[in-house]
């Protein structure tokens, strides 16, 4: 199948001004319990703009919507299968009308054997699209022969039968990720206070209020913890230099464990009490320490304006 360097550069090719916008429109399809809505978590890390049971009838109107949104939606993933319904049979028709409109695409079909499939649905307790009245070995059947010319029409198949969730992910991002992406990591860094709750989508929390806390300091109190005298204060402690340096070792050894893992995107937390000044140093400190080791680092003082 072709990658992505091959279809850009049909797009190029192609006169225009959907050619320059150079949108791609990956459409996943494949069996139920096959693995579709992990694949859709994968390229969500990825950056795709990721839609979920999208009727093939709105594909175009889909597609020319982000054709008009100025490059803002460049790579797009859409999930179309058999939830759809009699809907799902119009999606050849469908692939002409974003043929007409020059649209790069491809279909990623997933697949597995009936004995997985029949495994994974009696786990999940999850009832089959197509098994209503019919055992599920039946519905899966019945949508495996549904799905027959689609799955000929497919650009890429992948069968999940003997993949783990991580095999699955590398095998994605292996076909539809550029080498020069594959394996970066971008971080978000979040400064907070435990008074005001754990960031809920955190990965890594660090908690540094055992730290001297310039709250009690007079003269530091009213100052934000980007104010040089409150950066003085706290990284001048004994306690946060020690600290800083099994932080800066720990994190130097799992961000690439996790590189390696495939991992894309990682949220690390910092916590003081109120979250305005130990978190929001560290937090920075932490930011400049990752930038110099080529990391793309993103943060934000969630609790610097709570009182």
């Amino acid at each position: 199948m072709p990658g992505p360097a091959e279809l850009e550069a049909v797009l190029r090719r192609r006169d225009g001004r959907r050619a320059a916008d150079g949108l791609l429109l990956l459409i996943i399809t494949g069996l139920s319990g096959a693995g579709k809505s992990y694949a859709m978590r994968v390229f969500e890390d990825l950056n795709f703009f990721v839609v979920d049971n999208l009727p093939p009838q709105l594909l175009s109107k889909f597609a020319d919507l982000c054709l008009h949104s100025d490059g803002k939606v460049q790579r797009v993933a859409v999930v179309t299968d058999i939830r759809g319904g009699e809907f799902f049979d119009d999606l050849f028709g469908a692939l002409g009308e974003l043929e007409r409109l020059s649209v790069a695409h491809q279909i990623l079909y997933l697949d597995a054997s009936d004995e997985v499939l029949v495994r994974r649905f009696k786990e999940t307790r999850r009832k089959h699209p197509l098994a209503q009245g019919r055992t599920i070995l039946q519905g899966i059947r019945a949508e495996r022969r549904r799905l027959e010319a689609v799955k000929e029409r497919a650009d890429k198949i992948i069968d999940t039968s003997s993949l783990s969730v991580r095999d699955l992910r590398d095998e994605i991002m292996a076909t539809y990720v550029r080498g020069e992406r594959a394996g970066a990591l971008e971080v978000s860094i979040i400064s907070f206070g435990y008074k005001h709750g754990l960031p809920m989508d955190a990965d890594l929390v660090f908690d540094v209020r055992f730290l001297p806390n310039p709250h009690y300091q007079p003269a530091l109190r009213p100052l934000p913890g980007a104010s040089p005298q409150v950066r003085r204060f706290v990284l001048g402690q004994r306690e946060t230099r020690a600290f800083i340096r099994h932080l800066y070792r720990m994190v130097d050894y799992l961000l690439p464990q996790f590189v390696q893992e495939g991992k894309t995107h990682l949220s690390v937390a910092i916590g003081c009490t109120g979250g305005k000044h130990r978190s929001v140093v560290l937090a920075d400190e932490l930011s400049a320490h990752l930038r110099g080791r080529g990391f793309k680092v993103r943060v934000r003082h969630r609790d610097v304006r709570r009182e």
